[in-house]
């Protein structure tokens, strides 16, 4: 009997719930008095339970009623749910939106643009990872991503599609009492390599084994941006961060920047880039999201 429970049935008993009374809810749905209490009854009678009480002028629910209400909506939003799912991949649009976030992307601008995206695209789930180096690009060559926001990688391979996004800002740093804090004038490669640089790791293949922007013989690999970040303030070791993610620590003296001789200002600005394959452009989704992030990001500079 229960296989027998009919949607039709489920939306006119919510309606009935929400608009007080059968004559009400047949009104909604622009059906008649006599088809809605039908409707109900033959419910209650496949149910076998009772979700109305008629002893009054207008039907109230009863206590098995209040519950079963939810379970009906929920059974309802459901399908509407699937039903404008199917409707948007009939229309081009993505079933979801895989997309891979470099550790260096600011996460203010982040979360906006995926609290942005439910607004916009409530019905298609978007699924994030953050990863570092070619653990960017590697999610998106295999299939497993429709896109990533990287920054600027060395030698991208080929096949992909490269949009500008940002700039992001790298700054060299070190806790204030860690010896190079201390050094007079700008520090030469010579006595960086004399302590610990904190690196960050690439999970991936792609990159494996090279080493960007290492000049100390001794390094600690961290695959965390935070965890790097942590280390240093310590003082651990130096290392280069993101300037969006140390500048609170830089303004209240937890971090000091170092000035180095062969980096002007100690500051490198890489580019974050948007980048997919050439075969598998974005559709609606991933366009409007990579546009987005492109307008949040410049309105910020």
């Amino acid at each position: 009997m229960l296989d027998g429970v009919s949607l039709d049935q489920l939306r006119i008993f919510v309606a009935a719930a929400d608009e007080g009374s059968f004559s009400a809810a047949a009104r909604s749905l622009n059906r008649t008095q006599s088809a809605v209490s039908e409707s109900i009854a033959n419910l209650e009678a496949q149910l076998r339970v009772t979700i109305f009480d008629r002893t009054n002028r207008y039907p109230k629910l009863t206590p098995t009623g209040v519950v079963l209400l939810h379970d009906a909506r929920a059974v309802v939003a459901g399908v509407d749910a699937m039903k404008a799912r199917a409707k948007g991949i009939s229309d081009g649009l993505e079933a979801e939106l895989v997309a891979v976030f470099d550790v260096f992307f600011p996460l203010d601008a982040l979360s906006d643009a995926a609290h942005a995206f439910y607004a916009e695209f409530p019905r298609t789930p978007l699924r994030i990872s953050v990863e570092a180096l070619g653990g960017v690009i590697e999610p998106v060559l295999d299939g497993r991503a429709g896109l990533a926001l990287v920054a600027s990688f060395p030698t991208p391979p080929q096949g992909l599609i490269v949009e500008d996004i940002t700039r992001i800002d790298l700054i060299t740093v070190a806790a204030p009492d860690h010896p190079l804090a201390a050094y007079p004038g700008p520090i030469p490669r010579t006595e960086l390599a004399r302590y610990v640089q904190l690196v960050l790791t690439d999970r991936s293949a792609l990159s494996s084994g090279n080493d960007y922007n290492v000049v100390s013989p001794s390094t600690w690999r961290l695959a965390d941006l935070f965890a790097k970040q942590a280390f240093i303030l310590r003082g651990l070791g130096w290392g280069s961060m993101p300037s969006h993610a140390v500048e609170a620590d830089i303004k209240a003296g937890r971090l000091v920047t170092l000035d180095l001789q062969e980096v002007p200002q100690a500051r490198v600005t890489l580019p974050m880039l948007a980048v997919y394959k050439a075969t598998t452009p974005p559709g609606p989704a991933g366009r409007w999201l990579i546009d987005y992030l492109k307008s949040c990001t410049r309105s910020e500079k």
